[in-house]
């Protein structure tokens, strides 16, 4: 018989038609405020539209009294802000977004356009991503199909060196040396699939290592599985198990999928400007600093759509993929207690980056030199000097203090609120999709209009937007740990809820979102220094990391020193955040309750009949997987 979605029954449907409701009702809600938040941009950020507009069409004409007036009479700016936004959202209903401040064209179809060409870059993006995952997990399936997996895989380093490049980096040294240098590609423009190549690896890299390194965490608990052991036993080929621990590793992992593939698609600012990329993330960007709001509000808008669009198909896919496993409550926990990984690779990774900062910190961060502007590396100067002769160990020295301590403390606040919005899926779902629709720049120029520019903006509008793949991950992990054999005789047996959550649910989540986290970390780091070199933070002479790696971009080909000494410390960072996220495991039981066996209800002091105990594995059809329907 065909299972529904839902489960299949009547009442699995009329459950989920009421629980549409107002979910949807809560997605409109979100798209309306963050609309009409950014019609309240140029209000909020405390300046003039007409002259910002004004000098948007021209920066040679002056902004004298009548050429002021005559543009808030052209576009009714003196109408208001609510009066402007209730004529865009009027024409809209018509199918007329209306016309450009700045340009005087159309606005719907210029935002089309530019989606249609971020759409086939996040296209090409996601394939160079979908190639690298797999490669980072090539050797888990190889060695998982054969049995010859232990309780995890060595590596992660060579993951953490590709996450933690950031991805304007790898957009201009791919420009600057294939594109210019070799010429084995086009650098600049949109034509053709040529020009795709380049601006789709600088995004799918990152992205790519980032999933499969979440993706290679899954696979070996999905091979110790029963079904795996069964199938093993049975002479399955290896390949057919891959194929089945991957389906059964995916779910957790498409959410995630989701929102990278929105963050592609709107987020690619920095590669569409080095490419000349006329996308939909250059266009808004564009926009927003020019104040043309009908262009702006109608980019943001699209990219609203697609990322409920794909969150949608995301949540579809998985249901598909172990549906029936879902409703059946008949899934293995991915998430087992392992011993400690080992600690050798944590500590030198540290002490490599704690011997960079000790030996750069009496040093002079702010020092000129023109006589030794763009020197190599040498005794005196072991990283080399900037443009201006400045030592660029000290500023990489100095700049890991304010760095790393905002990056530390906005991680954990996306952690903590990840957890706990993840935890109410109903309502962080459509949260999440609504503020993933949003690039990152806009959200500071959002979060500067509001708060006012200072070092602590940058912050704030990275920990606006930090949570949301968090909270993702967690919803995805607590819909299948509510499914698992496991769970299912432990509540049979007499636990209550709070007992479930605080016992058996947040220990199995945690380790595998705070391990999550933890990759994030180098990511987070670049973009509150990135923020800062935009005006919205941090200012140069500060030398902040994101600042260093900009201001020395221009003189990668002469001096490429400059450039790679502050990747390379980034880089020593994302291999210290990714191999201490190995030792981030659920604790073994204790030998007692090990040998013991006792059931919660005992273990909460409430006698009960006895029963096979809840720590133990319930018998399991040898020959099934999990993904298959009954």
């Amino acid at each position: 018989m065909p299972v529904s979605p839902a489960g299949g029954s009547p009442a699995a449907l009329r459950r989920l038609a009421r629980g549409g409701a107002p979910t949807l009702l809560w997605r409109a809600l979100l798209a309306a405020t963050l609309v009409g938040g950014i019609g309240l941009l140029p209000w909020l950020s405390r300046t003039d539209p007409a002259l910002t507009v004004l000098k948007a069409r021209s920066v040679e004409r002056d902004p004298t009294p009548e050429a002021l007036r005559a543009v808030r009479d052209e576009l009714g700016l003196d109408d208001g802000p609510l009066t402007l936004l209730g004529r865009w959202l009027g024409g809209l209903l018509h199918g007329d977004a209306g016309q450009s401040w700045i340009s005087g064209t159309d606005a719907l179809p210029s935002a089309t356009q530019a989606l249609g060409v971020s759409l086939l870059l996040m296209a090409g993006a996601l394939a160079a991503a979908v190639g690298t995952a797999a490669a980072v997990c090539a050797r888990t399936l190889w060695l998982g199909s054969r049995r010859r997996l232990g309780e995890r895989t060595p590596g992660g380093t060579m993951t953490a060196v590709l996450a933690a490049l950031p991805e304007f980096l790898l957009a201009s040294v791919s420009a600057s040396v294939i594109g210019v240098q070799l010429g084995w590609l086009p650098a600049l423009g949109w034509y053709g699939p040529q020009w795709m190549v380049l601006p789709s690896l600088a995004l799918g890299l990152p992205a790519g290592a980032v999933l499969g390194r979440m993706l290679d965490d899954l696979l070996p608990a999905a091979f110790a599985e029963p079904w795996a052991l069964a199938a093993a036993a049975r002479g399955v080929p290896p390949r057919s198990v891959a194929r089945q621990a991957l389906r059964r590793s995916l779910p957790g992992l498409l959410p995630n999928l989701g929102l990278f593939v929105v963050g592609l698609t709107g987020g690619s600012v920095a590669v569409e400007q080095i490419f000349d990329i006329p996308g939909l993330g250059r266009l808004t960007l564009r926009a927003a600093l020019a104040q043309d709001l009908p262009v702006l509000q109608t980019g943001t808008l699209a990219l609203v759509l697609l990322a409920a669009a794909v969150g949608v198909v995301a949540r579809l896919t998985a249901r598909w993929l172990i549906g029936p496993a879902l409703r059946d409550g008949a899934l293995h926990s991915l998430h087992r207690p392992t011993p400690p990984a080992p600690r050798t690779l944590p500590l030198l990774y540290g002490t490599l980056l704690l011997a960079v900062i000790g030996l750069g910190l009496p040093r002079d961060p702010l020092v000129l030199n023109t006589a030794v502007r763009l020197q190599a590396p040498s005794a005196a100067h072991p990283f080399g000097t900037d443009a201006l002769g400045r030592d660029i160990l000290a500023r990489i020295a100095h700049g890991a203090l304010n760095t790393l301590a905002l990056a530390l403390a906005v991680s954990v606040t996306a952690l903590v609120t990840g957890v706990l919005l993840g935890l109410l899926p109903r309502l962080s779902g459509p949260l999440v999709d609504t503020v993933n629709a949003v690039p990152p720049v806009l959200v500071a120029l959002l979060v500067t209009g509001i708060a006012g520019s200072g070092p602590w903006t940058p912050a704030l509008a990275v920990a606006a937007v930090a949570w949301s793949p968090l909270a993702t991950h967690t919803s995805a992990l607590l819909q299948q740990e509510r499914a698992t054999t496991h769970l299912t005789a432990t509540r049979a047996l007499g636990a209550g809820p709070w007992y479930l959550l605080t016992h058996e649910l947040l220990p199995a989540i945690l380790p595998p979102v705070a391990r999550h986290a933890l990759l994030r970390l180098p990511g987070i780091a670049l973009s509150l220094a990135a923020l800062g070199f935009l005006g919205l933070g941090a200012r140069p002479p500060s030398p902040e990391w994101g600042l260093l790696l900009a201001e020395n971009q221009p003189y990668a080909e002469r001096a490429p020193w400059a450039v790679l000494a502050p990747a390379a410390v980034l880089a020593l960072l994302g291999a210290l955040a990714v191999t201490a996220a190995g030792g981030v495991r659920r604790p073994r039981l204790p030998r007692r309750l090990q040998r013991s066996g006792a059931a919660p209800a005992e273990r909460q002091g409430r006698p009960v009949e006895r029963e096979p105990s809840a720590l133990e594995p319930l018998p399991t059809p040898v020959l099934i997987s999990p993904t298959d329907t009954t």
